[in-house]
């Protein structure tokens, strides 16, 4: 047999450059939100995503995100940002942008049901459709797993990939909540993230299965629960299940509602459709009171005309109801950022001391190779 060739002069150099790469630039790691419901109407739901399209991608006005996303309306994308119905397409896109798509429970995990696709164009790879055209929401091997793709490296022009975004839609702490799918950015922090979205740093710990806040990693898909208003919405309403998380609002009753949740009252604030009612949008009353109407009944107390949901069992009807309140409690906070949270702040890959060491010993291999040499 004869002997293998010796490695060229240059080998060890790019040996160590690789070993090198590889220990500063850790791959991606897929994300699994648990998803336990099972219920026929547990089981799926409204999710949000978190998407911050790549710098220099084409994604940069509200049209180029719905048609990413194969959103059904213009409308869905602006109700799920907060944003005046008045908002063109053309519009640039703000960063990070929300976008509200189905999630679906199967195995104990959650993946955004159907939507996005992806039609393959020339040049395309899954890891560059992964990373740069869905932002890091996925990896290249949940897109290969999700659509049978054995050899990553060879995907065909023009085929139809379907990018299973991890989502949840299970209950926190017993109560209902809105699940954020969120991709950490380079110099965030779990104490941070908490902050920014109302949370606890235990409760994204938690759900995330992540022994501590240093374990966070920059790119890292979070599954961040979001706390939604309450409402007066009957069990009996086709939207019973409604759910709407602060800095939001959705177009229900066929578009003849509009209802927001503020963290203020943390109670739904329902009112008419401005602009959007067309002349099938039933009235909606109470008594002599429109919807979302408030009148005071004494110096503590006031009266509101409460959404409680839309029926069709024998024509189109919107439900309302009334309900008080007691205005001189304040409304409940947003959930309170624990005062021992830690602090630790996630830096890029290549600063961490796990990295570095771990540098250090490649750079001392390589060293001795050569002095070998």
């Amino acid at each position: 047999m004869a002997a293998m060739p010796p490695l060229p002069a240059s080998s060890p150099i790019l040996l160590c450059c690789l070993l090198l790469t590889g220990a500063l630039c850790p791959a991606a790691r897929a994300a699994r939100f648990a998803c336990n419901a099972t219920a026929p109407r547990a089981s799926t739901c409204q999710a949000l995503i978190s998407y911050a399209p790549p710098n220099g991608t084409a994604t940069a006005t509200l049209a180029a995100v719905r048609a990413l996303f194969q959103l059904r309306s213009h409308r869905a994308l602006l109700a799920a940002n907060g944003l005046p119905l008045s908002t063109p397409p053309t519009a640039p896109a703000p960063t990070p942008l929300r976008v509200r798509l189905p999630c679906l429970c199967s195995g104990g995990a959650g993946a955004t049901f159907q939507r996005p696709t992806y039609r393959v164009r020339a040049g395309d790879t899954l890891d560059a459709i992964a990373r740069g055209a869905f932002a890091g929401l996925v990896t290249y091997q949940d897109i290969a797993a999700a659509n049978n793709v054995s050899d990553p490296n060879k995907v065909a022009v023009g085929q139809q990939l379907w990018i299973p975004v991890p989502c949840s839609c299970d209950p926190v702490g017993g109560q209902p909540v809105v699940h954020l799918t969120y991709v950490a950015p380079a110099g965030s922090s779990v104490a941070g993230i908490a902050q920014e979205f109302g949370s606890a740093e235990e409760t994204i710990l938690a759900v995330n299965k992540m022994p501590d806040a240093k374990g966070l990693l920059a790119g890292q898909v979070l599954d961040v629960p979001l706390r939604t208003c309450g409402s007066a919405i009957s069990n009996t309403a086709i939207d019973r299940n409604l759910l709407v998380p602060n800095g939001s609002y959705i177009l229900t009753a066929n578009n003849c509602v509009m209802c927001g949740c503020s963290s203020s009252t943390w109670q739904l604030d329902c009112q008419a459709a401005q602009g959007l009612s067309s002349s099938f949008c039933p009235a909606a009353k109470c008594g002599d009171m429109f919807l979302g109407n408030t009148s005071s009944t004494s110096s503590c107390e006031s009266r509101t005309c409460s959404y409680a949901g839309y029926t069709n069992s024998t024509s189109f009807a919107i439900l309302t109801n009334i309900t008080t309140s007691n205005t001189c409690n304040a409304g409940m906070a947003p959930m309170a950022q624990p005062a021992h949270s830690s602090a630790f702040r996630l830096e890029p890959a290549w600063l961490r001391w796990t990295e570095l060491v771990v540098s250090l010993h490649v750079v001392l291999l390589c060293l001795g190779y050569l002095r070998q040499g």
